[in-house]
């Protein structure tokens, strides 16, 4: 059975003219937009669209508004900030920042492709970043002062974005979720795989969802491969329930001992002998780096260095 291709992006959708497409997913397209007019005129900022064959799905609406949002609420300078939320002629958008580099997931790949590590220091300081964003999400509250209770349940490489200039930005809050005694909303399974925590596979919910994904790509960061892997998602969750995960120094022998034992604890099968919050384990990860080594100006040299200047490829 044929399927009708997606309908364009119009040139101008309200108050943004669209350049370029930065992405796509299974539920929005990322553009390269412009501000028209207003206090950002000629802002160069992302615009992500709600794919139109999802605009009569109620579901999907609410999804998206939900992203929004709970978007919103956050201000920290390592959380992609939303700027404008909006809908014309039936398409849903919402206008954040762009970063202007690659997303984590891809600059790994690039590691891999060419065979080569990220040094420890960097390593250890995205994984620090990552943790920062999430302690400061985790810990949100309203207006008033209630805590929102903000689960991200989707943290992987390919939802953390670097910079050119190396900024680090936590984005894609599109499947967070709220705290509700404990459970996913309606009970789902949310997030990509190979970063479900055991508990997660239950359908349970609390932050201890985020930092055990939290845990997967610190270990990607050190190793450059997943822990949990297999040819269908059922094998994989059986080696997230068993742990069963080759320790980071068996594959790279620089790798300390005590990253080893920040790693087990991270797996640990029960969610309270984790670390008990983001801001726990960030600690845990600040003696093993160098302040000196591991900042936003190297990590910028590494993404041009990968990369290349004007790569946008």
């Amino acid at each position: 059975m044929s399927t009708s291709p997606t309908p364009r992006a119009p040139r101008i959708l309200g108050n943004y003219e669209i350049q370029t497409l930065l992405g796509k997913g299974g539920m929005a397209e990322v553009f390269r937009a412009r501000v028209r007019s207003g206090p950002r005129q000629g802002w160069t900022v992302a615009l992500k669209r709600l794919l139109p064959a999802l605009t009569k799905d109620p579901a999907s609406v609410a999804l998206f508004a939900s992203e929004a949002r709970l978007t919103k609420l956050l201000d920290h300078p390592n959380i992609a900030q939303v700027l404008d939320v909006g809908m014309v002629d039936g398409q849903y958008f919402i206008v954040m920042d762009l970063v202007d580099g690659r997303d984590l997931g891809h600059i790994l790949r690039r590691c891999k492709h060419r065979g080569i590590h990220l040094p420890l220091d960097f390593s250890i300081y995205l994984g620090r970043v990552l943790l920062e964003a999430l302690a400061y999400a985790h810990a949100a509250t309203d207006d008033e002062g209630t805590s929102l209770g903000i689960v991200h349940c989707d943290i992987s490489p390919s939802n953390l974005f670097i910079s050119r200039l190396g900024d680090i930005k936590l984005g894609d809050f599109g499947v967070a979720r709220l705290r509700v005694d404990g459970v996913l909303q309606g009970g789902e399974v949310l997030g990509k795989p190979y970063y479900l925590s055991p508990e997660s596979l239950q359908g349970a919910l609390s932050p201890h969802v985020d930092l055990w994904a939290a845990t997967v790509v610190l270990y990607e960061l050190l190793t450059l491969q997943r822990p949990f892997t297999g040819s269908t998602p059922e094998e994989v969750f059986t080696k997230i329930v068993y742990r069963d995960y080759m320790p980071p120094s068996l594959i790279r022998p620089e790798i300390p001992e005590a990253l080893d034992e920040i790693i087990h604890r991270g797996f640990a099968v029960n969610p309270e002998d984790r670390f008990p919050s983001a801001e726990a384990f960030a600690e845990a990860l600040t003696p093993h780096y160098d302040e000196r080594v591991g900042t936003p100006l190297a990590i910028a040299a590494v993404v041009r260095g990968l990369f290349g200047i004007s790569d946008t490829t």
